[in-house]
């Protein structure tokens, strides 16, 4: 009864410094986005039906890399959105999501062509807007738009940035020098309290060697850090995350993000899916 259009994190990387964008047929990006299908869009496929639009990508220079993003990967994932809605949708509801640059154009996206169908925003679930932060600032001048406050609120945006406790303030590349808002994946509150590993539903993590995904008991508490605008994870084992993904810097565990709350992020888009239905009943 609902469907989620997924956009896919960074699935290409080249070693020019300057920002450049990558051809819509970049046969790394081919070969590579079905992964994040396989272990971050499927979180939602028990719940909804996946469409993955590819969309050329910017590759990660740290020059203007947010207006970078804000031209052509956002267009073209406006541009699949609005096909997919007049093709694809046939009035369904439907949930957004992202990840990392997917989570970057997300955000343009919603400013952008929210703005002007509000008849498309009304039948959004929700937007789980991952590994990228959503400002106060941006949401101020995007009045339509709204920031989950609980685990049953719809038509929201749901966000979070993934990190040890001993990350320094500002070394986190990902947030790009951005406060994010923060919602806590395990207990889905605002507030900055623990929530334990022992009151999440499971994680979805890469054997160390095999390198293959299994369902594990849940592996990743979760703290809110107001000040930094990040999540905070204290029980990940920093040596062997590092090792698995050096690019980011240690104690970022931003290629995590869906990987550590896999099952309360499957279980909440389920529930806010429920709410929806039962209120356009």
């Amino acid at each position: 009864k609902v469907d989620v259009l997924f956009l896919i994190p960074t699935a290409w990387t080249n070693s020019d410094p300057n920002p450049t964008i990558c051809a819509i047929d970049e046969p790394s990006l081919r070969a590579r986005a079905p992964l994040s299908i396989a272990t971050q869009a499927s979180a939602f496929g028990t719940v909804a039906n996946i469409y993955a639009p590819y969309y050329r990508q910017n590759n990660l220079s740290p020059v203007d890399r947010l207006e970078i993003c804000a031209g052509i990967p956002t267009t073209d994932a406006v541009a699949a959105f609005d096909y997919y809605i007049r093709h694809y949708n046939n009035g369904r509801p439907f949930i957004l999501a992202g990840h990392s640059q997917g989570s970057n154009v997300l955000i343009n996206l919603l400013s952008v062509y929210m703005k002007d169908h509000p008849d498309v925003l009304k039948n959004m679930v929700a937007a789980y807007v991952i590994g990228f932060p959503v400002t106060a600032e941006y949401l101020a001048e995007n009045p339509f738009l709204k920031f989950a406050t609980g685990p049953d609120d719809t038509g929201v945006i749901i966000s979070y940035n993934t990190q040890a406790p001993d990350v320094a303030p500002g070394a986190n590349p990902v947030l790009s020098g951005l406060v994010g808002e923060v919602i806590n994946p395990i207990t889905w509150t605002r507030d900055e309290t623990m929530a334990t590993t022992g009151q999440g539903l499971g994680s979805y993590m890469p054997d160390p060697v095999t390198q293959e995904f299994s369902q594990v008991p849940q592996y990743a508490d979760a703290r809110i850090d107001k000040a930094q605008g990040v999540l905070i994870c204290t029980t990940a084992d920093e040596d062997m995350i590092y090792k698995l993904a050096p690019s980011m810097g240690r104690g970022v565990y931003h290629g995590f993000d869906y990987y550590f709350y896999y099952y309360n992020l499957r279980q909440n888009a389920a529930n806010r899916i429920d709410k929806f239905l039962s209120k356009s009943e």
